[in-house]
């Protein structure tokens, strides 16, 4: 890159590959090339000068529901990458699921990628779907460049996205182990959930009691169980995401002693509530599995202490008002998911300071981790030479006075409404260059690339 100008990053806390603490991060062509002293800053070049703030690696995201094509009207590329960008996240991964169509075929991926065309606002890349009947599409998916796929072990509320039993996990899981694809699920089996909510068929659906018994820990205890009895069989690298339930927990940590090759992943949300903060009829907290006890929540954190959860992703998963307010507060006709693409950082951060975490942890489970999953392991998630310049530079002890209005997100329902948290991302950088900063938002075009298996192939 001889003769390319060379921007120098610096700062006092400096999460990179020399630790935490004073460095410089010299950028040329949108690549750091080098990781020096505070001092160490080339004559003519660009100074970005983040004084005591902290600059760490963008944030990787992988599991976000932007629903374009076909709903648009619920979330889309442009107001889903804008989000990402104000909350620090550099990169997202888009899942196959509550787009029309589903990306459960190459064509539908292409479809996918068309609509992304020219809208994003940071990286982007694609989850393929597993679906019954699909094993012959999974292979072509791979080749076209997703970088992991999902499954449903439960109903997920669209028809154009089945779940799948053991038997089609037979099928594909051949398939995906072969081609060394890392398969997520959502982790909760049928009968479970069936028959819990058989028994609360006579509580009233408005308290978010019978939600919560509605879908029992049960239901995603036993599936933990299964998805590691089949990765030892078929020798499958499985994601459980959204873990929630602490003896879910407990069995990951047996299984993996045992062979299993299962990882897992938590949301800010799992983190930050329980379900006493949950009032009745707030649908805005609907999720799947559900927001659960207080020491669910303590638990988690010991498992990303020990490393049994390696990372922190958003689920984010928006719905209109019409759809995520349907019947008045009834949470079983509200669509369920969180919204909170843009208040990740802020949210774990303001758990994670009371429990004596540094912002390097941060960048481990938000950053390092998640690109390490998807493949992206070797660009992305880090601040060191050769990695992409995707910086989230952020002040500890700013306050984010959650008010929905502000949101980039399309629709403004969230549960974190009129909270005040911490973390406030202060500006967000993409190769090197800004793509958000708190004061001006006013960027010219969207500079996201659409990332593709094969060493991240950039279009």
């Amino acid at each position: 890159m001889s003769g390319t100008p060379t921007t120098v990053f610096r700062g006092h806390r400096v999460v990179s590959s020399r630790g935490f603490g004073p460095a410089s991060v010299h950028v040329q062509g949108g690549v750091i090339t080098r990781v020096a002293g505070i001092d160490k800053v080339p004559r003519k070049a660009e100074v970005v000068d983040v004084g005591h703030l902290v600059l760490m690696a963008g944030l990787v995201d992988t599991h976000v529901h932007v629903n374009e094509p076909g709903r648009a009207d619920w979330e889309g590329f442009d107001t889903a990458t804008r989000a990402a960008a104000a909350g620090g996240v550099t990169t997202i991964l888009d899942m196959p699921l509550n787009s029309v169509p589903a990306t459960t075929s190459v064509a539908a991926l292409e479809a996918k990628r068309r609509a992304a065309d020219a809208q994003c606002w940071v990286d982007v890349g694609f989850i393929g779907g597993v679906v019954p009947g699909n094993e012959a599409d999974l292979e072509p998916l791979h080749d076209a460049g997703v970088l992991a796929f999902k499954c449903f072990l439960v109903p997920s509320g669209v028809p154009e996205f089945e779940h799948v039993t053991e038997g089609d996990l037979r099928r594909a899981l051949p398939i995906l182990a072969r081609l060394g694809a890392v398969l997520m699920v959502h982790a909760e089996l049928p009968g479970p959930i069936e028959a819990a909510t058989a028994r609360v068929a006579e509580m009233d659906p408005r308290r978010y009691l019978t939600w919560r018994k509605s879908r029992p820990r049960t239901a995603e205890n036993e599936a933990v169980r299964l998805l590691a009895r089949l990765s030892r069989e078929y020798g499958a690298r499985i994601h459980v995401v959204h873990l929630s339930s602490n003896e879910a927990m407990q069995i990951l940590r047996a299984e993996r002693r045992a062979g299993a090759l299962l990882t897992a992943e938590t949301c800010p949300h799992y983190l930050h509530f329980t379900e006493t903060q949950v009032p009745d009829g707030a649908t805005q907290f609907k999720c799947a599995p559900p927001i659960r006890a207080y020491w669910d929540r303590e638990l988690l954190w010991g498992a990303l202490r020990d490393r049994v959860v390696t990372m922190i992703v958003s689920d984010h998963s928006p719905a209109p008002p019409a759809v995520k307010e349907r019947g008045g507060g009834d949470f079983f006709s509200a669509w369920g998911g969180i919204a909170s693409l843009e208040l990740g950082l802020a949210a774990v951060w303001s758990e994670a300071r009371g429990r004596g975490y540094e912002p390097p942890a941060l960048a481990r489970w938000m950053a390092e981790e998640p690109a390490r999953l998807v493949g992206l392991g070797e660009r992305k998630g880090h601040i060191a030479e050769g990695y992409d310049a995707d910086f989230c530079v952020w002040r500890p002890d700013g306050e984010v006075r959650v008010r929905p209005e502000t949101l980039r997100q399309r629709h403004k329902i969230t549960p974190y409404a009129g909270e005040a948290l911490h973390g406030r991302v202060e500006s967000t950088y993409l190769a090197g260059r800004r793509v958000f900063a708190e004061h001006d938002d006013g960027h010219a075009e969207p500079a996201g690339r659409q990332l593709l298996r094969d060493a991240g192939v950039r279009t």
